[in-house]
C-alpha cells in the first residue's frame, strides 16, 4: 500500500498537516479516536489558539526558529477557519480564545479538512517496523489484527511528546528520529504544578488568588491555586516552564493591591480589630490563619507600627519556596525541550539530513506558554510542513 505521505499522529500538528499536504495521504494513530489532547483542552471547550501569539510566548534552544511557520500561518488564519466552519467562539483572559460549545466542534473541524483533501485516517492502528528506503520510507503496522505493509515518499513525525501518558503519549518520535540520527534536546515536564514534599499546602487545597510567580529569569501575574499536592494555577505551570530542579521561586500573594495603604487607612478606623481580620478582608481567610502561623501577625491592628506593616508587606511580596519537584509528565500540559531544530528546516520543518523527512508539532523542541500558544504552533508547522510537501 503506497502513499505520497504517511503523518504519524492524529492529534492537532498532525490532522492539521493532513489538510495541506495534498496528493495520497494517511494518518495513523493508536489511540482510539483522533484529537484525544483537543477533547480535554479547555475544559471541554478548547483553548484553540491566543490574539497574542508571537515567537516571544515559545521556548526553545533556538527561540528564532518558530519565526517563518508562526508568521506565514498565524492565529488570525485559524481564527479564519474556524469561523468559516461556523464554530462560535469568545475570549477569555490575556487573548485565550475557546470554543463557545466543545472542543468536539475543532476536532470534527479538522476531520472535515482533511476529508475534503482526501486524506485517510486509520485510529487503533500501531507502527510495528520502520526504514528508510531509496523512495522513501517503508513501515509495518498493525491494524484490526493484521500486519500491513506500507511505503511512502514522506513521513511527518506528528505523535507529540510525552505528556499526559493516559491519553496515549509515548515519545515515539523521539525515537524515530534517534533512529534516523536526528538529535535531541534534553526534555522535562512543562506547565505542570509544583509539589512539595512535606504537604505544607495540604490544609489550604482548593484556596485561589491572584499572584505573581516569579524566578531569576521571568515571572508571571495570574492565577495561584493551592492544591493538597502543592502549588498550581496558571501562574504556576507558566513559571514550570522556566524551573530547574532545587531552584527557589518567590511568589508575591499582593501584586496589585496596595495593602500597605489600605492597612494604614483601616488602622484608623478599625484599630481594634485584630491584625488578621483586617488582612482576611484582602487575602482568602484560611490564607491568612495559614500565614499567621509562620509570619508574625499577633495584636490589632492599631498595635502595627508603619515599620511592622511594611515588614508585613515585604513577606507577603516576596514569599520565597523551594518546590521539591513537579508532578511530572502524568500531569503536565505539554513537553518541554524535544527533537533539536538544528536538525530541521524551519521553513518547511523537514529534516535536514534525512529527506522527506518532518516533524511538527510537540515533538519538536518548541513550547508555547499556557494559553493556546501550543495549538497555534500546532497550526503553525502543521501547516508549514504540509504546504511544503504540496510544494515539492
Amino acid at each position: 500500500m503506497t502513499y505520497d505521505t504517511i503523518i504519524l499522529g492524529a492529534g492537532a500538528a498532525g490532522m492539521m498537516c493532513a489538510a495541506y499536504c495534498g496528493g495520497r495521504v494517511l494518518v495513523i494513530d493508536h489511540a482510539k479516536a483522533p484529537g484525544e489532547k483537543i477533547r480535554i483542552s479547555g475544559g471541554g471547550r478548547c483553548n484553540f489558539t491566543n490574539m497574542y501569539a508571537g515567537p516571544g510566548n515559545f521556548l526553545s534552544q533556538n527561540p528564532h526558529f518558530c519565526k517563518s511557520a508562526l508568521a506565514r500561518y498565524t492565529q488570525w488564519d485559524f481564527v479564519d477557519l474556524v469561523g468559516r466552519h461556523g464554530i462560535a467562539w469568545h475570549e477569555k483572559t490575556l487573548g485565550q480564545l475557546f470554543c463557545d460549545g466543545s472542543s468536539k466542534q475543532i476536532i470534527q473541524m479538522l476531520l472535515d479538512e482533511m476529508e475534503q483533501a482526501g486524506a485517510e485516517l486509520w485510529v487503533q492502528t500501531e507502527v510495528k517496523d520502520l526504514r528508510k528506503t531509496e523512495a522513501g520510507f517503508a513501515l509495518k503496522v498493525d491494524r484490526e489484527g493484521l500486519r500491513l505493509s506500507l511505503s511512502c515518499t514522506n513521513l511527518v513525525l506528528a505523535t507529540g511528546g510525552k505528556s499526559i501518558p493516559k491519553m496515549g503519549a509515548t515519545g515515539l518520535a523521539y525515537d524515530i528520529a534517534k533512529q534516523f540520527g536526528l538529535r535531541m534536546t534534553e526534555t522535562r515536564a512543562a506547565l505542570v504544578p509544583f509539589t512539595f514534599s512535606d504537604g505544607k499546602f495540604k490544609e489550604l487545597s482548593g484556596v485561589s488568588l491572584p499572584a505573581r510567580l516569579s524566578n531569576d529569569r521571568t515571572s508571571f501575574d495570574e492565577a495561584l491555586l493551592f492544591t493538597h499536592r502543592g502549588l498550581s494555577g496558571p501562574s504556576v505551570l507558566q513559571l514550570s516552564s522556566y524551573w530547574h530542579e532545587g531552584e527557589t521561586i518567590r511568589v508575591n500573594l499582593i501584586p496589585d493591591l496596595p495593602l500597605f495603604d489600605l492597612l494604614r487607612d483601616q488602622r484608623q478606623s478599625s484599630g481594634r480589630k485584630a491584625l488578621t481580620t483586617e488582612l482576611a478582608r484582602h487575602l482568602p481567610a484560611r490564607l491568612v490563619d495559614y500565614l499567621s502561623q509562620h509570619i508574625p501577625m499577633q495584636g490589632n491592628l492599631a498595635d502595627q507600627s508603619d515599620t511592622a506593616l511594611s515588614d508585613l508587606i515585604a513577606v507577603l511580596s516576596n514569599w520565597q519556596l523551594t518546590p521539591s519537584g513537579t508532578e511530572g509528565y502524568r500531569t503536565a500540559e505539554v513537553t518541554l525541550g524535544g527533537i533539536d531544530t538544528e536538525d530541521l528546516s524551519s521553513k518547511t520543518m523537514e529534516a535536514r539530513d534525512v529527506p522527506g523527512l518532518y516533524v511538527i508539532g510537540e515533538a519538536v523542541d518548541v513550547t508555547g506558554w499556557l494559553g493556546g500558544y501550543n495549538f497555534q504552533w500546532a497550526w503553525s508547522s502543521g501547516h508549514a510542513a504540509g504546504t511544503a510537501i504540496a510544494g515539492r
